[in-house]
């Protein structure tokens, strides 16, 4: 972005980009092609209550003209729920890879959260980055404590709201 070269943007304007997207497609030929944006985010940081129109927009362009998209979205952190509320409502498929340090090892995981019309599992797997090689599955994730147990933090912050109130309360 910002260069002055024939397929970069200018700005983060959804526009911008559908048009040079359809600009690059009429320029290298027609017919099925794939695309990947890295990230739609990026075009919603400063207004996310637009995150739905954009997506939707991308989507109806750009589905006419016969591409297959893989879109990156950022998720909160915080929450471990969309950011923007507007990619995972045109998708057909939405994969999310999480993270956690246990024993001071990180770990990866990837769930299948939503695959149109496509039988899947609904079990987070564990994965591992092979360099140059891709990514190879470990296999299913067990439960854990975490699953169903509150985080410490939650725990010792009701405590201290029960103990408060006991204080409070003749």
């Amino acid at each position: 972005m910002g260069m002055k070269e024939q397929w970069s943007l200018q700005s983060l304007d959804i526009e911008e980009l559908v048009n040079k997207i359809i600009e690059a497609k009429k320029a290298l030929g027609y017919g099925r092609a794939r695309l990947v944006v890295d990230s739609l985010s990026a075009f919603w940081l400063d207004k996310p209550a637009m995150s739905r129109r954009h997506s939707y927009f991308v989507k109806k362009v750009l589905s006419k003209w016969d591409f297959t998209t893989l879109v990156t979205s950022q998720y909160a952190i915080t929450t471990s729920e969309a950011f923007g509320w507007g990619v995972e409502h045109i998708a057909d498929g939405i994969l999310r890879f999480r993270r956690s340090v246990r024993g001071g090892i990180l770990r990866r995981y990837l769930l299948v959260e939503k695959m149109r019309q496509t039988p899947h599992s609904l079990q987070m797997h564990e994965i591992e980055i092979l360099s140059g090689k891709g990514l190879m599955i470990k296999g299913p994730v067990e439960m854990r404590k975490e699953d169903i147990a509150l985080p410490n933090q939650v725990i010792t912050r009701i405590q201290r709201t029960i103990e408060r109130r006991d204080v409070e309360t003749p």
